[in-house]
């Protein structure tokens, strides 16, 4: 397994947020939309950071941030996780979802250094519920190239399910509460008061 792959950073931005009711990667939580904090705590941390965006978002994003175009030939996160690896195939990727209000980048220091390249992903996870968290989580080459495979095969579209039947090694963030996922009006809420507390 690659060794030395560098890490690029990328914030999965083309989801339809349907859940949310509003594109949860223009919310802001920090001063700026969502996806844009979570690109520069990535352009801080990895060697490169992109945003994967779908077609039609493509003109709303800035000329300053790297883009890459969803290929549509996977569904659900996968769809911007392989299209980012078809691009760049050499490289393990820091995927962050725009749901993650609360991610810092000590958390994603904490996470690069825990990175086990042996491994097929180093992921955060809870504690209390030690699942992958697979959209905070460096995914190594390799993992990339073989879930191309087993999505051809038919095994399903989540990345999660991927991940807990492979070798992947699970780290606890010091503040797990960097792991809240909003992905409703109630989260939301939940994630600002945290912020402001």
């Amino acid at each position: 397994m690659t060794t030395n792959a560098k890490i690029y950073g990328l914030v999965l931005s083309g989801g339809k947020s349907t859940r949310m009711g509003q594109d949860k990667g223009l919310i802001s939580y920090h001063g700026v939309p969502q996806r844009e904090h979570l690109y520069s705590l990535l352009e801080a941390v990895c060697d490169k950071a992109f945003m994967s965006v779908r077609q039609d978002q493509q003109g709303d994003i800035p000329s300053t941030f790297n883009t890459i175009l969803d290929k549509d030939e996977f569904r659900g996160p996968y769809n911007g996780l392989l299209s980012a690896h078809k691009e760049y195939p050499d490289v393990a990727w820091l995927v962050l979802a725009c749901d993650l209000p609360l991610i810092d980048q000590e958390s994603l220091e904490e996470l690069i250094e825990k990175r086990d390249t042996k491994k097929m992903a180093t992921a955060f996870a809870q504690r209390e519920n030690p699942l992958p968290e697979p959209l905070c989580a460096i995914w190594e080459p390799e993992a990339l190239k073989i879930s191309i495979a087993y999505l051809e095969a038919g095994n399903g579209t989540c990345p999660r399910k991927f991940l807990i039947n492979n070798d992947v090694l699970l780290v606890f963030p010091k503040r797990p509460e960097v792991l809240l996922n909003a992905n409703s009006q109630e989260d939301y809420e939940e994630a600002v008061q945290k912020l402001e507390a």
